[in-house]
């Protein structure tokens, strides 16, 4: 089925995901940038390791460094020899001896293993080893990465572990690809910025805050452009002037069935409208079409709705435009600790938050058009379509942790 085929009907979450992923493509090109300013960013080529790491054998704690053989009858007082700390090349350890080494020291010559200073027992210039294996508690050259080996793939999206990793390899800059440029568009005449006094009727633009932050801590370079008035000509005005400079649209509001929402009617006229309408609750009026050739992604306007639809719909083509490889949630099963009786035509994402570890709870108001049950969740649980639930029951959930960076 074709994607011009679909738009009568309810897609299918997953089905709608599918779509949109294979409509898209990498809209952003390669650059260099310092690894200071590497986190967040998607790696345009794969990365090798450079050297070896450790460089050299060195003491995986404190204690003394030892020749294995000199223990191979039993617990030897050794004569002490100098000392091995981080950052210097040690002596060479005469036979028959035992140097003091801190932790991350190289080795001595001569040392094949390192004894930890509890273990051991000092008198005067002398130390009493017990009987020690070769290898023991030293960090081998090469332990960890090899020279030429591969350490990360093109596509990964930084985080600040991986940062931390490229660092300990001595690499100060990496290819990446550009951020996406976004342009979020919030469409309604009712709408009113935080600070303005409401009139009747009118509402503050909470989604310009929540799209737009999420947005930004995805990575995103994220253009907020001002709101749409509910007129048609307007609307396509905006759009053909904002595709001039964005990679990706997105908008809230306006994709529904009311007399004043002509989101729609101005990208099918400024474009093409390729998929509209859901089973999901919330967020049942998502589209998705193309003004100008550039990707549109209509989001609802209830605040609930747009932003669920932003995490679980947008969010994977947005990275995949990106140049991110893996673009799926991390999804987990925990108990239900609820009890559901109304299942529905729709897949629903309701805000929980996990108790005891396994135990999944749910907020009392789960509106479309409020915020207050995001605001208080600590994940999505999902509820498949025409599934009623009780508590003990299987119930997968999606981490906003795994989400929202």
């Amino acid at each position: 089925m074709t994607l011009q085929q679909g738009l009568s009907a309810l897609i299918p979450v997953d089905d709608a995901v599918e779509r949109l992923l294979a409509e898209a493509r990498l809209l952003v090109e390669p650059e260099h940038c310092k690894l200071v300013d590497a986190r967040q960013r998607v790696l345009a080529e794969a990365l090798v390791a450079p050297c070896d790491v450790p460089g050299w054998d060195n003491s995986a704690m404190d204690g003394y460094a030892v020749c294995s053989a000199s223990t191979a009858t039993g617990p030897l007082e050794l004569p002490l020899f100098g000392k091995a700390a981080a950052g210097y090349q040690p002596m060479p350890l005469p036979a028959g001896h035992a140097m003091r080494i801190l932790t991350g020291a190289p080795l001595p010559e001569g040392a094949d293993a390192v004894v930890p200073q509890e273990d051991c027992r000092i008198e005067a210039d002398r130390v009493l080893v017990p009987v020690v294996q070769t290898g023991q508690h030293v960090r081998r050259r090469a332990e960890e990465w090899s020279m030429g080996e591969a350490v990360l793939a093109a596509g990964v999206r930084l985080a600040p572990q991986h940062v931390g990793l490229l660092a300990s390899l001595g690499i100060d800059r990496v290819c990446v690809y550009r951020p996406l440029r976004v342009g979020l568009i919030c469409s309604g005449d009712e709408l009113r910025e935080p600070g303005q006094i409401l009139g009747p009727g009118q509402l503050y633009n909470s989604n310009r805050f929540s799209v737009a932050m999420t947005l930004a801590a995805w990575g995103f370079d994220v253009q907020v452009l001002p709101t749409l008035p509910d007129q048609l000509e307007p609307t396509c005005e905006a759009l053909r002037a904002a595709v001039q400079h964005c990679d990706v649209l997105i908008s809230t509001g306006g994709v529904s069935v009311g007399d004043e929402d002509h989101l729609k009617e101005a990208v099918r006229r400024t474009g093409q409208l390729d998929l509209w309408r859901l089973a999901i609750q919330p967020g049942k009026p998502f589209a998705f079409g193309r003004v100008e050739g550039c990707p549109w992604l209509g989001l609802p306007g209830n605040p609930a709705a747009a932003w669920i639809t932003l995490l679980v719909v947008a969010r994977p083509f947005l990275l995949r435009v990106q140049g991110v490889e893996q673009v799926r949630p991390w999804t987990l099963t925990l108990q239900a600790g609820f009890q559901w009786d109304k299942p529905s035509v729709r897949r629903q994402y309701v805000r929980a938050c996990v108790e005891q570890g396994h135990m999944v709870h749910l907020h009392p108001q789960q509106s479309s058009a409020m915020l207050k049950a995001a605001a208080w969740a600590e994940g999505l649980a999902i509820i498949e379509r025409q599934t009623s639930i009780k508590p003990g029951d299987p119930v997968p959930f999606i981490p906003f942790a795994g989400i929202l960076d």
